[in-house]
């Protein structure tokens, strides 16, 4: 069918909800009502030639008492679903008694299959019904979808004459007009759209991204195609429609299987019933969704792995209530987001409770297939946020890692702003997959398209801006020469990794043994039942003097001396009761000693804090307790020349020469900045610019001071 009576049929229908619901439905909607009346409409005209053939399998069916009729009432109709009511619409637009109507039409619903019952509820298009009857305008809506103007049978409607007067519409025809009403009432709802649904133009993009660089390797067989934030589905039918053409431009036949879940009650039932009315009955059945399938929590594909993966998952949205229903953060045990790496065998993928896009990703990953040629492809939106949200050691730092160390990341490209309904922050496109090229391997390609795409000549939404064919073939081009361009930089994957490391410095600590401090000690301990504490402190104070005592080490050594001469037992308590009362921070005092090991027990190493030092004839390892208040911590790039301990004697020691490193908390974290990749500086002004600015203004101003002198005389 022409492109021009697509466009007709489509404006008709449009037009029915102007005619019928105006006054009744406020515009944002109207989608309600002539969504699911459209769906029902074309199902009704498919499910007439066979009306009759069904009704007598239902009846012989109930008459031998078969528990599970569905296979057979499905092959009575022809089709993917069926309708056991005894009514059809045609039937029902000759009541006139609107409670005659009602009723009759409610029977006519409940007849469908339970995958269009599916779609019915998640509409919530019953609940429509009452509003409808009460306004008289059920039978009106009916009429409007039978008018005789258009045909929403995949049957021509001939002349007397048997020439065709109205071609039959086939299912990618109707297909095409559903997804034009969705895409008309996604832009009318603009503050709505992009949140289930992402531009036609970025899906194509996409779509060649994946499909592009394994075109000449796609064999005649069956692939799966996985979207696990499905939203209203474009994702899934637009890759199977690009893989069909590559495929068959290859000589190829393809077999595609769609799967795709969505919790948007809503957007899954368009979803559905767009593979419905594509006659696509059984990719439809693959599609999951509604408030109890959240992906994270409820993975409705547990056991599958895909060949092409492709999804714009939420961003900047809460998963908290996901996070409660597995178990809450420390419970989860999802092999999703938990898994082993790196020696880690609870090695966490969560994010932060605020924002749950990255685990998409990570979910697409974990249904990679490993056992393939092609393997799998993936490409996912995602927002500015997932190239650096998240310090090292945190979910968001540990999938990046976990994918480029994995060597998964091909590419990231940058898209313009503006480009999706519902916000103009910057997007980026991330396309992986577990069988790169060899020239792409331990490699990471960043594409700046900021800058490729043609205006809008009305905006819709926030989207201002679109990719044109030759803008989406720019960047695939850009994509495949895999060269360093102005717009295009290589990285090597460990360009993306640093080490957090925790530099430490000593505690250095004096001790006030004077009359004051003593007396404000003895309150405490007073306060503590720790009277004699306060009377052996007073004996070493007339031993060693009042200090101030630059040696905290030495002081402590004299006071369990003494402690233990007087069959005091200096506890761990009481040595932290004289370090808080009488103990001060001092940058002039001796480091305080936190550990001390035998000469051949553990090595010196000035890095790790430990230090070497002679008492009498014996040589003794050192370390020192690390001061909180002096703690700092250094991003270190995996690819800095001579590691760690370069970088920390040349950034570290020459300020701090008695720092080190806190091995044990060293973590290796992973993030990607476009803006420093691809940042471009203004050149500076030359000075016979600022002087002719300055001159000018000069001239500008010539003469006001005396006005403004003058005019005050006055």
């Amino acid at each position: 069918m022409e492109q021009t009576q697509l466009s007709w049929i489509t404006n008709f229908i449009w037009n029915i909800a102007d005619d019928v619901l105006r006054d009744l439905y406020v515009r944002g909607k109207y989608r309600d009502v002539i969504l699911p009346m459209t769906v029902l409409r074309r199902l009704d005209a498919e499910l007439e030639a066979t009306k009759e053939r069904v009704l007598d399998t239902k009846e012989l069916l109930d008459r031998e008492g078969i528990a599970n009729p569905e296979l057979a009432l499905r092959e009575a109709s022809g089709k993917a679903f069926y309708n056991v009511s005894p009514f059809t619409l045609r039937d029902l637009r000759s009541r006139a008694n609107q409670q005659q109507l009602r009723a009759d039409f409610e029977v006519y619903l409940d007849g469908f299959s339970p995958n269009v019952q599916e779609i019915l509820d998640n509409f919530e298009f019953r609940n429509q019904i009452p509003r409808l009857s009460k306004a008289d305008a059920l039978g009106t809506l009916i009429a409007k979808f039978l008018d005789p103007a258009i045909n929403l049978s995949p049957n021509p409607v001939l002349n007397p004459d048997g020439s065709v007067k109205q071609p039959g519409l086939d299912n990618h025809a109707m297909g095409t007009i559903f997804e034009e009403l969705v895409r008309r009432f996604n832009e009318e709802n603009n503050e709505e759209a992009g949140e289930h649904w992402t531009p036609r133009d970025a899906v194509e993009l996409m779509a060649q991204l994946i499909f592009l660089p394994i075109a000449d390797q796609i064999e005649s067989t069956t692939y799966l195609l996985y979207d696990g934030a499905c939203g209203t589905g474009g994702m899934l039918t637009v890759g199977e429609a690009t893989l069909q053409r590559i495929a068959a431009q290859h000589g190829k036949q393809i077999t595609t299987h769609l799967y795709g879940q969505e919790i948007n009650a809503e957007t899954y039932a368009i979803c559905k019933a767009d593979l419905l009315l594509k006659g696509e009955g059984e990719a439809a059945d693959n599609i999951v969704g509604g408030p109890e399938y959240s992906t994270l929590s409820n993975d409705a594909f547990r056991s599958l792995k895909f060949d092409f993966m492709m999804s714009n998952p939420p961003y900047g949205k809460s998963w908290k209530s996901d996070m409660e229903r597995m178990g809450g953060k420390n419970g989860i045990k999802d092999p999703r987001f938990v898994i082993q790496y790196d020696g880690d065998p609870e090695f966490s993928l969560l994010t932060r409770s605020s924002d749950g896009q990255m685990m998409f990703l990570a979910n697409l990953v974990s249904k990679m297939k490993q056992d393939t040629k092609l393997g799998s492809r993936i490409a996912e939106v995602h927002n500015g946020s997932s190239l650096f949200t998240g310090d090292a050691g945190q979910g968001e730092s540990n999938i990046r890692r976990w994918i480029i160390e994995n060597d998964w990341l091909e590419a990231i490209v940058a898209l313009p702003l503006n480009m999706f309904y519902n916000t103009g922050i910057a997007t980026y496109i991330w396309v992986l997959t577990n069988r790169k090229p060899e020239h792409r391997k331990g490699k990471v390609q960043l594409i700046d398209a900021t800058q490729w795409y043609r205006p809008l000549r009305k905006n819709l939404g926030k989207k201002n801006c679109e990719l044109s064919p030759d803008d989406i073939a720019r960047i695939c081009k850009t994509f495949m020469a895999f060269e360093e361009t102005e717009q295009s930089k290589i990285f090597p994957n460990q360009a993306f990794g640093y080490w957090r490391v925790t530099v430490e410095r000593p505690l250095r600590l004096k001790v006030d043994l004077s009359e004051a401090a003593r007396e404000q000690f003895r309150r405490q301990c007073l306060a503590a039942n720790e009277q004699p504490l306060a009377d052996l402190i007073d004996r070493v104070a007339c031993d060693i003097g009042p200090g101030p005592h630059l040696d905290f080490n030495s002081v402590m050594e004299t006071i369990a001396t003494k402690a233990k001469a007087s069959k005091l037992k200096f506890s761990p308590k009481r040595q932290k009761l004289v370090q808080t009362v009488l103990a001060t921070r001092d940058e002039n005092s001796k480091p305080v000693i936190k550990r001390v090991h035998k000469q051949g027990k553990a090595e010196p190493n000035r890095l790790e804090g430990r230090y070497e030092r002679t008492t009498g004839k014996h040589m003794e390892v050192v370390e020192y307790e690390p001061d909180p208040e002096l703690r700092d911590t250094e991003q270190i790039p995996l690819l800095e020349p001579g590691g760690i301990s370069a970088f920390i004697e040349r950034e570290v020691w020459p300020y701090a020469p008695d720092a080190w490193v806190n091995t044990a908390a060293t973590k290796i974290g992973y993030e990607i900045s476009f803006t420093r990749y691809f940042y471009k500086p203004q050149p500076l002004r030359t000075l016979e610019e600022i002087r002719a600015d300055i001159l000018a203004l000069e001239k500008e101003t010539e003469g006001l001071l005396g006005e403004i002198i003058g005019a005050s005389g006055t």
